[in-house]
């Protein structure tokens, strides 16, 4: 896909990412597609069919990618952001994804399934959405009259001498070998997906379930059709072709003016769909007066999932308005959009950014993202489970029960008993 000018490239990256994004909103409402939800019916009531889509959803993008790539049509080397890094941030990874995890559950959703509730006339998500927007924003943009940013207040002093600064990028198919990287990932990425592809299918349940394989391939080809796009869009520039990204690195000497230029060239980069940076993106934007300089992929895409899940709620007659029962659920509502602001920047996305665009590039901090959020949304849920049950008890007997529940104490040390 070759253009003749960088405003062409960048408003069709744009509306690519308006386009998909609607897609993805609409299916995903039609279908209560939900990461979630499927850890919710994992931990509550042992129905593992939504926790199945989330996984096709991952082999069918897994898939895609390593295919692509190993067939020279794509690479997601460069992405942004940088899962492949250099640098593994385990503790970041670890850290910012049992935080989302415990966010997520306490607003009720992740980040996308915030902006899919905002579609469905949900007023609680609009107080999650504008929460996520101002914490992530200053989580990596400075205070007003400032140079610190809340990252560089809360955790750079102790994060940052933890990451572990490699000879490759970290991705499962660099690691094991960096001289052969594509044909590992492709032999690694196999086995992953035939393997998730087994255990998904090998459900009856799953299997006469339409709107769960619904969900799982069409937010899988999402994410690929994301990746593709943004990986193939170049710039004819008298006979030679630049990418977005190295268009805007040699603007002054390739273009007369700053007419078109947005504000920032990381976000030119190759990249698929995550919703926790965008939504601070959507702060930034408000903020400079609305200045279309601003516009980029992850801002169309969260206008995309919205409107999408607007759609389907109108035309399915689905929209309903909702507000806060109580102060206590504006509080937990609160508190959790917090924790996703801050924990999906550190971990550098979400249950959609992480859990299945950063998985599908096989980088080993999106893994560890992953199980993170999965643990951290368990935690907060068999916690939450034990404080309805037992009003009286203390907040640490539920959580040495929930810790035993999932395995990580001995039995011995349970204080409250299931009913």
């Amino acid at each position: 896909m070759t253009f003749e000018s960088f405003v062409e490239a960048h408003t069709y990256l744009l509306w690519a990412s308006f386009i998909l994004a609607f897609i993805l909103g609409a299916v995903v409402n039609k279908t209560n597609f939900c990461t979630m939800g499927a850890v919710s019916d994992l931990v509550n009531m042992g129905d593992y069919s939504r926790f199945r889509a989330w996984l096709l959803a991952i082999a069918v993008a897994m898939l895609g990618v390593i295919i692509f790539e190993s067939a020279g049509l794509m690479s997601v080397d460069s992405a942004f952001p940088p899962y492949r890094a250099s640098q593994i941030i385990w503790i970041e990874n670890i850290l910012g994804g049992l935080l989302f995890g415990i966010g997520m559950t306490l607003a009720s959703g992740c980040g996308n399934k915030t902006l899919i509730r905002i579609g469905a006339g949900n007023l609680k998500s609009i107080l999650v959405f504008i929460v996520i927007g101002i914490v992530a924003f200053y989580m990596i943009n400075p205070f007003p009259d400032s140079d610190q940013t809340l990252y560089s207040v809360l955790f750079y002093n102790w994060v940052s001498p933890l990451a572990i600064d490699i000879d490759s990028m970290s991705d499962l198919g660099s690691l094991v070998n960096a001289e052969a990287a594509v044909t590992m990932r492709l032999i690694i990425g196999l086995v992953i997906a035939a393997l998730l592809l087994f255990y998904i299918f090998k459900s009856a349940d799953f299997r006469s379930g339409f709107d769960n394989i619904l969900a799982g391939i069409v937010v899988g080809l999402v994410i690929l059709a994301a990746w593709y796009i943004s990986a193939n869009i170049s710039i004819d520039a008298d006979g030679e072709a630049y990418d977005l990204s190295g268009y805007y690195e040699e603007w002054d000497m390739l273009s007369d003016d700053e007419e078109g230029k947005p504000m920032s060239g990381r976000t030119l980069n190759t990249q698929s769909f995550t919703f926790i940076n965008p939504v601070g993106q959507t702060y930034g934007l408000v903020i400079s007066g609305f200045n279309m300089a601003a516009l980029s992929f992850g801002l169309l895409a969260v206008a995309g999932v919205i409107l999408g899940s607007l759609f389907w709620a109108l035309i399915s007659k689905g929209f309903r308005i909702e507000w806060f029962a109580n102060l206590k659920d504006f509080a937990m509502h609160f508190i959790g959009a917090i924790l996703m602001g801050i924990g999906g920047t550190m971990a550098l996305g979400c249950t959609i950014g992480q859990g299945i665009t950063g998985i599908s590039t096989l980088a080993l901090g999106s893994f560890l993202t992953f199980f993170a959020i999965l643990f951290g949304s368990a935690l907060t849920m068999k916690i939450q489970y034990y404080k309805m049950l037992y009003e009286d008890a203390s907040f640490l007997a539920a959580l040495v029960t929930a810790l035993v529940e999932l395995r990580v104490l001995p039995k011995s040390m349970r204080k409250l008993e299931a009913l």
